[in-house]
């Protein structure tokens, strides 16, 4: 991976969690916090977007998606696991 893609990759990661935090807390997690949370929701939204045969095209906006989307189901896992305080 260069370096080009790595800063797609960590920009889009960074955007996907800033929604997904949006969507569900009302606000962001902060920048660190929202890549890692659209990282790994970018690996929850491809497994479910592949289980379910879903394809989203596009350089930005497809990967966005899906990665939001991913990030949404794991927040909303978390939650269910451990309740806010």
């Amino acid at each position: 991976m260069d370096l080009q893609q790595t800063i797609v990759f960590l920009v889009i990661g960074g955007v996907a969690g800033w929604l997904a935090g949006l969507i569900l807390k009302g606000g962001g997690f902060g920048i660190l916090g929202n890549i890692i949370v659209g990282i790994l929701g970018a690996v929850v939204g491809g497994w479910l977007f592949r289980a379910f045969n879903i394809s989203v095209g596009g350089d930005w906006l497809g990967p966005i998606v899906m990665s939001t989307v991913g990030a949404v189901v794991l927040l909303f896992v978390i939650g269910l696991i451990r309740p806010a305080k």
